[in-house]
């Protein structure tokens, strides 16, 4: 790669000190950043390549730390319906995914993420039906198709109708087998490289859908294998009152119980906590990945997040299933952010720095990976999104922070991985958008007919 030099914009760089640039410079050689600062940039001896950041503001680029790939291809369905309601109509639709379809929809979803300044997105995969294929090799193969880092969740289910759970028995798999699955998941596309562009973590679907078994036996084997662990958790009213009633505790309770709190897991949702269990993720390090847009959908509530903050818990923004959320923009998440946070608790819950840090290095964190991405310092993967702010849109928004988390919605002028290329001027440069999208309705379309 040649190196790159963003010269003339803005910087929100996201370090520890908070540090901004009014008009400065970021220089990236051999995938690292290697300089940002104030003023011209210092041009590489050799070729380069000069970006004008007139008028954009370059951020790190975005972090996803929770999604469902294959719900691109089931988007627009149950529109109006609570979570329970919502998965039973959709399960026996996914009962028809195969590896074809999935990886559609992945790559789908992963093109919509970067042209919205997603660098690393997780994506928890848990529907594996019997007759799918290889529904994580479609997955890991989207990632590498579309060029942004992917941390691939292989879930799993073992508690069908037969054993008291939501999904149909089809769905789900015996306990050993989806432990042998993930084990070999682990072991076929987990890199533990610090510029790795897939990890792998292991994540059993959620209380309701898992059996005591499964979540000791996927905690066992992640620390064994030392990746990290994700699971849903204290989503909704109804999962509290099923928790209480199967197990005489809350959900964050059971989690403890299992050995799924620490600064090796992250929660998806934690809607639903009782200040005791605020206290108990930060104590325990245990990441929580927020999903505004998604929680607004279906209903479910407001998470804690300022309290999680105070508590010092890692808290990330996630996107979750296109199914929930069927714009799944990234960038969005910001500004949804601190409209729920302020909903909750007035106008100084969350402030638009601090919704910038949730996206970028709150999801490092919940990642494992804040000291490689996150933020903009030297030596640090360049992850880089550049948004142009000098339109019409964002005319007279003096503050360029405010602009992006609270403007409409900017175009992304460029994105970069480990320094390479993915967006230019809001065009996905590593597939074609109209092949995905063809695609994409190809394979709803036959996933829905099935249905």
């Amino acid at each position: 790669m040649t190196p790159t030099v963003i010269d003339g914009a803005s910087i929100a760089t996201v370090d520890a000190a908070g540090t901004e640039i009014a008009s400065g410079h970021v220089v990236v050689e051999d995938g690292r950043v290697t300089a940002v600062g104030p003023g011209q940039a210092p041009r590489p001896a050799g070729p380069h390549t000069w970006v004008d950041g007139t008028g954009c503001l370059v951020t790190p680029g975005l972090v996803n730390t929770h999604h469902h790939l294959y719900q691109w291809a089931t988007r627009g369905i149950a529109q109006d319906a609570a979570l329970f309601e919502w998965l039973t109509t959709l399960y026996p639709v996914w009962g028809g995914l195969d590896a074809g379809i999935t990886h559609a929809a992945a790559s789908a979803g992963l093109a919509r993420l970067a042209t919205t300044g997603c660098t690393t997105a997780a994506d928890h995969h848990y529907v594996f039906p019997r007759e799918g294929g290889d529904q994580f090799e479609a997955l890991v193969g989207a990632g590498r198709r579309v060029g942004i880092r992917l941390h691939a969740v292989r879930g799993s289910m073992d508690r069908g109708r037969s054993r008291g759970g939501l999904p149909p028995d089809n769905l789900v798999e015996e306990t050993e087998a989806a432990l042998i699955a993930t084990e070999q998941a682990v072991n076929d596309h987990h890199d533990p490289a610090a510029d790795a562009l897939v990890r792998v973590a292991v994540g059993p679907c959620s209380p309701f859908s898992v059996s005591r078994e499964l979540m000791t036996g996927a905690a066992e084997l992640a620390r064994a294998k030392d990746v990290r662990l994700h699971t849903h958790l204290a989503e909704t009213v109804d999962e509290e009152e099923q928790c209480r009633a199967e197990y005489g505790c809350t959900p964050t309770e059971y989690a403890e119980r299992l050995g799924w709190l620490g600064e090796d897991v992250w929660l998806a949702h934690t809607v639903h906590l009782a200040p005791d269990a605020v206290k108990r993720l930060g104590a325990t390090g245990t990441g929580s990945a927020h999903c505004p847009t998604s929680n607004g959908r279906l209903g479910t509530g407001i998470a804690p997040v300022r309290d999680l903050l105070d508590a010092g818990a890692p808290v990330g923004l996630g996107v979750d299933g296109a199914a929930s959320n069927e714009s799944c923009g990234m960038v969005e998440e910001l500004h949804q952010a601190v409209l729920q946070a302020r909903q909750r608790g007035g106008p100084k819950a969350l402030d638009v720095r601090q919704a910038l840090w949730l996206g970028t290095m709150g999801g490092a964190r919940c990642l494992g990976r804040d000291a490689e991405l996150g933020s903009i310092e030297p030596g640090k993967l360049a992850d880089l999104a550049v948004w142009r702010l000098d339109g019409l849109d964002h005319a007279g928004i003096d503050d360029p922070v405010a602009a992006l988390v609270l403007g409409p919605l900017p175009t992304l002028k460029l994105l970069l991985v480990g320094g390479r290329t993915v967006v230019v001027d809001g065009e996905l440069r590593t597939a074609s958008e109209t092949g995905l999208a063809r695609e994409l309705r190809a394979a709803a379309a036959r996933l829905k007919g099935a249905a």
